[in-house]
């Protein structure tokens, strides 16, 4: 299966490329961009914060998690989505160390789902999106890092990983998988929403298109955590040059500080 080739050359079990990257946005604890090909989605964390009255929990943070779409303001769809990321993200928060606090999680669509199986991409590159922005905040502490990725069936009983655009309209089933990875070796399923168009269901299909997801999930996994290496050397790099710039700057203000210091005794040795 890994080495039938597909219209866009790649095989089956390799999704399109990846792209992360993390925006800084204002006035949030943390924030990442994850990409399949041109699938995209931007993520924001805030939290710990003071939470509403009637949302508080006294034994947990209250976890909340809004998706905004491209246009028009949140609908049945979206709040749906945030359902399911909410799902796929608890099992690796631990809430418990905060409570009487929120989370609060909003993801912004970057592109738009123009169709059920392309919304599954959309839902892994929202959930890869999210767990690169928790792990870009750091206050949020947790057990694990969550990762997620789209998987199709095409007609011949074909599992694909990431089905391209040409693809999505021959699919006759899709989903999206979500793993939980903590540790070198420990990985868990922690969502999953495989339909056929067909209505019939097949659990050796099932346990198939898992397995698959769960390779290319742990690949995608380790990729992001390069990527997050890569931005936090670039991060202590950024944080030597600010430190040897503010302590040149105290040097030199510490010289005129002398030197005006001397010309002060000088002055009043003249008087």
């Amino acid at each position: 299966m890994a080495t039938s080739t597909r219209h866009d050359g790649r095989s089956n079990d390799q999704p399109r490329k990846q792209s992360i990257s993390f925006d800084r946005l204002a006035r949030v604890d943390g924030s990442a961009r994850f990409s399949f090909g041109h699938t995209s989605a931007l993520a924001s964390v805030s939290g710990p914060i003071e939470v509403r009255l009637a949302a508080e929990q006294p034994t947990k943070a209250t976890f909340e998690v809004q998706v905004r779409p491209l246009s028009n303001v949140p609908g049945t769809d979206a709040k749906a989505m945030a359902a399911s990321i909410r799902s796929s993200l608890e099992p690796a928060l631990i809430l418990t160390k905060n409570p009487r606090s929120l989370v609060q999680l909003v993801i912004q669509a970057v592109s738009p789902p123009k169709s059920a199986a392309r919304a599954d991409a959309l839902l892994a590159a929202m959930i890869n999106a999210s767990t690169m922005a928790l792990l870009d905040a750091a206050s949020v502490p947790m057990r694990g890092i969550v990762f997620g990725v789209a998987i199709g069936r095409l007609p011949g009983g074909i599992l694909v990983v990431d089905p391209g655009e040409e693809e999505v309209e021959n699919l006759e089933a899709s989903g999206c998988f979500a793993f939980l990875f903590a540790g070198q070796v420990r990985s868990e399923c922690v969502w999953s929403s495989w339909k056929t168009r067909t209505g019939q269901f097949d659990e050796e299909e099932l346990y198939a298109a898992r397995q698959q997801g769960l390779e290319a999930a742990l690949l995608i996994c380790q990729r992001s955590k390069r990527s997050f290496g890569d931005r936090k050397g670039e991060h202590a790099a950024q944080e030597e040059m600010l430190a040897s710039w503010s302590s040149r700057s105290q040097n030199v203000q510490q010289a005129a500080d002398t030197e005006h210091s001397e010309e002060e005794d000088d002055e009043k040795m003249e008087i």
